[in-house]
């Protein structure tokens, strides 16, 4: 049964009086965010994070192979993390929801997008979408990226960032479809890597993988001599994202 949690949209009606009744009010919403959000997937490990367009219809070829990495997923056992909206959030959640493992959405309140799609087993609704990204990154052991816009690419600099500052622990992530991000990753390598920007190591942060059996594949074989558990520093490490 799908559930989902709010926080309240305004908690003092009094908060509009002066400035500094609203950041106070504010700060207080954000610690909600953490706190509830953090209940509520506590439990949701091992996870993976699919990120991609909200535009994708559903017979865009990415749409179906989108339900399929989720589905693969959730009956090898991962919970699958969303953004929670149309497009290939709603091709994950469609998945993920179909198998065995449950379908998290972390869904934003925007005006010109639906918030939440139905088929959710964990729905949690944000206002502020930095406390939304640290839910993907913190609970998450992969990420799987398919071709997106300006957000989806957000999410994946966000990860290569934290992982390359050791903010925190190195896990795959995995992009899908090569024909959309060749071009991107030959301008990382060509100015990012040439002009000493990035180090070449760099970029082994990150693989194109296209089946969705190998992506599982390659998310066990990432995890195979050390276990999804993170460690104790890695823990550390993820408290002080």
């Amino acid at each position: 049964m799908r559930q989902t949690h709010k926080i309240p949209e305004q908690i003092d009606p009094h908060a509009q009086q002066t400035s500094n009744g609203q950041e106070a009010w504010r700060v207080l919403g954000i610690m909600a965010e953490f706190a509830i959000a953090t209940e509520r997937l506590r439990g949701i490990r091992p996870a993976v994070s699919i990120f991609g367009s909200a535009r994708i219809q559903p017979e865009n070829p990415y749409y179906e192979k989108t339900g399929k990495i989720a589905r693969l997923l959730s009956d090898a056992g991962f919970s699958v993390i969303s953004g929670g909206g149309p497009g290939v959030m709603r091709a994950a959640n469609e998945g993920a929801h179909a198998g065995a493992a449950p379908a998290v959405g972390l869904n934003i309140m925007l005006p010109f997008e639906p918030s939440g799609n139905e088929h959710q087993d964990i729905a949690i609704d944000f206002r502020y979408f930095f406390t939304r990204k640290m839910m993907f990154a913190r609970f998450a052991s992969a990420y799987v990226i398919l071709p997106g816009g300006f957000g989806t690419l957000d999410e994946l600099f966000e990860v290569l960032t934290l992982v390359q500052t050791g903010k925190s622990r190195k896990i795959p992530v995995i992009l899908v479809g090569g024909e959309y991000w060749h071009g991107l990753l030959a301008w990382m390598e060509d100015r990012m890597v040439g002009d000493g920007m990035i180090g070449a190591d760099d970029m082994k942060l990150l693989q194109i993988i296209e089946e969705p059996e190998a992506i599982v594949e390659a998310i066990f074989g990432f995890y195979e001599n050390r276990g999804f558990e993170p460690t104790r520093e890695e823990r550390k490490k993820m408290l002080n994202l």
